[in-house]
């Protein structure tokens, strides 16, 4: 019984032993090898085994952090020196980065000479730049694999590349990865093949209307290709168009969502109160700075995300700037009802105190970290894609607008809010409290001002006058669409938003952009000044 247990145990332990041996590291050691073709071949084979975990340690051979010490490759984390100028090696695991400890715990720490420095020559570094390329067309991680593919097409026929392209381009599971991959090798048969291959490639870019290939393509001067070439290049140009007017509309109705979010509360202050309110794009702000606060507030960085923090903060930022609306109603707007200049000037003067209020507590510029789930886009080709904040901000709209629809129209209080629009003595013989309703529009306003603060936070920074960007537009918008009608909000923002990215596109520019679309909105409203939809409500009557 004895001898089994014996027996079992070293077989156990010899199995064990052969589990726990890393052939990668194994292989890593080679690099040691004063023999440059060894360390060649070695390169290679490193390349075949397509680990991962090679691309940094790769890098860090590249750059001469590596050492043998005591027959262990090792990872140099630091090179100190003592008061006699005597080097120390700080030791680290190659995979895990982390540092060696002796016996008693501590980081190992070993005079320099006790060790052999493994590095490439200057050479072999191009080799090393080369498999780590190699390996990243391996990378599990769909998005660096179709970055890495792309990337090859533009580098150098390395040996390998073409042959590795090409079993991407057959067999990854990824549509994308197929397409690009055949993209990249057609490339670079363009560039480094024979005349046959040249010519080949020349119809399989145009075929695919390969964006990257046409300053390639436009500098070929072989006459036997030159049909194909203008073929080519008539395709390619085609694509460049779909992919601008794609880029327009996107970037387009994402600019008009977030007109539509602004407007939408001034259409509720000024549209149906008839309040110029200036400091609207303020509560916008605090909108923002509110998000920005939870952030903090949960802990919420790139390096250890809290996605929860801005479910959170969507209704600390209604709630935020509708309080400070609220506040801004009782104590200012309530004395200046019907006297339009006075309450200009002071919401206007309201806006500056907040704006220098923030500053003074936070500075000038504090970064926006997104939530995970909105990074990152759908890709619909190459050079057309949807990023995920801008279609959260795209349906964040919708809601806003149904919310505010459904209220004005199916609650009891969106019902007083009408009366007291339309009629207020009316409404104040019917019973209605007036001034509290007056109170809760001008809350609703700014509270849907805060919303809109809180979706910008993912597509720019947060700065204490962000709102004064966006406070024009909006009355823009409003008068456009129509004092006191959300639909004409809707349509208005979003037809505004689109004009200003089309003629930024053009060679006009931003700044003429603004200008364009401030003569047309004038030009627009000496036609029709009632906007797109008439006006209602106490404006109406005025």
């Amino acid at each position: 019984m004895n001898k089994l247990n014996v027996i079992f145990t070293g077989l156990l332990c010899f199995f064990g032993m052969t589990a726990v041996a890393d052939p990668v590291e194994n292989l890593l050691k080679a690099l040691a090898s004063s023999d440059a073709d060894h360390r060649k071949v070695t390169l290679a084979r490193l390349v075949e085994t397509g680990d991962q975990r090679l691309i940094r340690i790769l890098g860090d051979y590249r750059l001469g952090s590596l050492y043998l010490w005591n027959d262990q490759l090792v990872l140099g984390l630091e090179v100190t020196e003592n008061d006699d100028l005597d080097e120390f090696v700080h030791l680290g695991d190659l995979f895990s980065r982390e540092p060696l400890k002796d016996e008693s715990g501590a980081v190992r720490i070993v005079p320099i000479e006790e060790t052999e420095l493994v590095e490439p020559s200057r050479r072999e570094r191009k080799n090393v730049l080369n498999a780590i390329m190699l390996l990243e067309l391996h990378a599990p991680d769909h998005s660096r694999r179709l970055e890495a593919v792309r990337r090859s097409g533009l580098g150098k026929d390395i040996e390998g590349l073409r042959e590795t392209l090409f079993k991407l381009s057959e067999s990854d599971p990824k549509r994308n990865i197929r397409k690009s991959a055949n993209e990249s090798l057609a490339l670079l048969q363009l560039r480094f093949g024979s005349e046959e291959e040249k010519r080949a490639a020349v119809k399989e870019l145009g075929k695919i209307r390969s964006i990257r290939a046409r300053s390639f393509i436009e500098n070929m001067d072989d006459p036997g290709v030159a049909a194909a070439v203008k073929t080519a290049l008539a395709r390619i140009t085609a694509r460049e168009r779909l992919i601008s007017t794609f880029n327009i509309l996107n970037s387009g109705i994402s600019t008009g969502s977030v007109l539509v979010l602004m407007a939408l509360g001034l259409a509720v202050t000024f549209g149906m109160m008839g309040v110029i309110n200036m400091a609207h794009g303020e509560m916008m702000m605090i909108g923002a700075y509110t998000t920005y606060c939870m952030q903090l507030f949960f802990g919420h960085t790139p390096d250890s995300p809290n996605s929860i923090y801005y479910v959170l903060a969507l209704p600390a930022a209604f709630l935020m700037s509708a309080a400070f609306g609220g506040l801004i109603e009782w104590t200012v707007v309530r004395r200046l009802y019907k006297r339009p200049l006075e309450s200009l000037l002071a919401t206007y003067g309201v806006g500056l105190i907040l704006i220098q209020t923030i500053r003074l507590i936070f500075g000038d510029n504090r970064p926006s970290n997104s939530p995970v789930w909105l990074q990152g886009g759908i890709e619909l080709s190459e050079g057309m894609s949807l990023s995920f904040n801008r279609i959260f901000i795209f349906f964040l709209c919708a809601v806003c607008v149904g919310g505010v629809v459904a209220l004005m129209r199916f609650t009891s209080l969106g019902l007083k809010m009408r009366a007291v629009i339309q009629n207020r003595d009316m409404a104040a013989s019917m019973g209605i409290n007036t001034r509290m309703t007056d109170s809760f529009t001008f809350m609703l306003g700014s509270g849907l001002a805060g919303i809109a603060g809180y979706a910008l936070t993912t597509i720019g920074g947060i700065t204490p006058d962000m709102g004064q960007n966006y406070i024009v537009d909006s009355f823009l918008v409003v008068v456009t669409g129509g004092v006191g009608n959300l639909a004409g909000v809707v349509c208005s923002g979003m037809g505004l938003g689109l004009l200003n990215k089309l003629l930024e596109g053009t060679f006009f520019g931003a700044v003429w952009a603004k200008i364009i679309v401030l003569v047309v909105v004038i030009t627009f409203i000496q036609f029709k000044p009632s906007g797109l939809f008439a006006p209602k409500g106490r404006l109406a009557d005025d």
